[in-house]
């Protein structure tokens, strides 16, 4: 596993719509291992590994965008209005550092503002504050000096977290895990094809807008034209304080997805999932979601392709931090290629009769 590129994944700025840093790192990375780079129109990117079938033709996707911000406009004393892009709850934003990226590719530091406590009666004090009323403080004096920083409406904004490692080196805490992970995922699995044979035709890579609805996921689909479909994603964990019977633990191995509100897999995939992760000894756990993932838009196209969501817990996703657990990377890591080198036209065939 590649802690370094994994790193470096997730401090690059990305939100949706605007993660050309990350598919121009992603590319450069997918030339390692292959020629054969297929792009669609919206940004979508994937490297293709040919097996020793043409196939079933797999398509593997993380998700390059991160939750983020885009500036909205500029205040006539050069204070930053913004929308939100994605799932964000407004609680964890407050007194949160964010970079403002530019068109050159400038990154402005700035923090998430919002009138002082000190400053609020007793009623406006017991509200949460709505992004409406937040601002970002870049430390400009005017609208003027905003501008001439190169800041200007639909400009990106990314949040701040360096990567570290947590105290007994299990885990790591890093903004945007969601979904630099996936990304990070296609292209171990691509590293891994290289050195073994598969039943297939694979294309490893990342989708675009994921958290803005999965568009990104639509036109890679219609571009790939899959026969089975796997999305490689964080999602959020259950094992916090304040959660009740919730699914997924940190540390628990490979998440499969058994229901979320945009899919629910077919009875003939969840069983090759779980024979794939008994039959190779790879911990896994189940996760019923009321989010949604690239599997709910890829498995509507065409005519209809049989998906799947796998991946990690991740603690605190669509924040400024997430958690995650090293061994379950890796678990993720084995699991894909397993997967890879057992589904072959007759898997597939089994998976769809039931």
């Amino acid at each position: 596993m590649d802690w370094n590129r994994f790193r470096e994944l997730t401090q690059m700025p990305g939100v949706p719509g605007a993660e050309g840093t990350v598919r121009k790192a992603m590319r450069t990375e997918i030339a390692r291992y292959t020629e054969d780079i297929v792009q669609d129109r919206l940004g979508s990117l994937f490297g293709v590994k040919w097996g020793t079938a043409m196939q079933p033709r797999v398509m593997i996707a993380g998700h390059m965008d991160e939750v983020g911000f885009m500036v909205t406009r500029i205040t006539e004393k050069g204070f930053i209005k913004f929308q939100a892009l994605g799932g964000w709850w407004n609680q964890v934003l407050l007194a949160q550092r964010v970079d403002v990226v530019t068109r050159s590719g400038k990154r402005i530091p700035g923090v998430i503002g919002s009138v002082p406590p000190h400053l609020l009666n007793n009623e406006r004090r017991k509200k949460p504050v709505e992004i409406s009323d937040m601002f970002i403080d870049v430390g400009a004096d005017s609208r003027e000096e905003a501008e001439k920083a190169g800041i200007y409406p639909g400009d990106p904004i990314t949040p701040v977290c360096p990567m570290v490692e947590m105290e007994g080196g299990k885990r790591l805490m890093s903004k945007a895990i969601d979904n630099r992970f996936g990304c990070a995922m296609a292209l171990e699995l691509l590293e891994d094809l290289t050195k073994v044979d598969h039943p297939n035709t694979v294309y490893a890579g990342a989708t675009v807008q994921e958290e803005v609805g999965t568009r990104g996921a639509v036109t890679a689909a219609h571009t790939v034209k899959p026969d089975v479909f796997f999305a490689v994603d964080a999602g959020p964990a259950g094992d916090t304080p304040g959660v009740e019977n919730g699914f997924g633990e940190v540390g628990k191995g490979v998440v499969i997805r058994l229901f979320d509100r945009s899919m629910v897999p077919l009875a003939g995939m969840r069983r090759f999932l779980i024979e794939t992760a008994e039959e190779e000894g790879i911990p896994y756990q189940f996760f019923v979601s009321q989010g949604g993932t690239d599997a709910g838009a890829v498995h509507k196209t065409g005519i209809g392709v049989p998906s799947a969501a796998v991946g990690v817990c991740a603690r605190y996703i669509h924040s400024h931090a997430s958690v995650v657990d090293k061994e379950d990377i890796r678990s993720v890591k084995r699991f894909l290629t397993a997967l890879v080198r057992r589904l072959d036209v007759h898997r597939l065939d089994e998976m769809m009769r039931d």
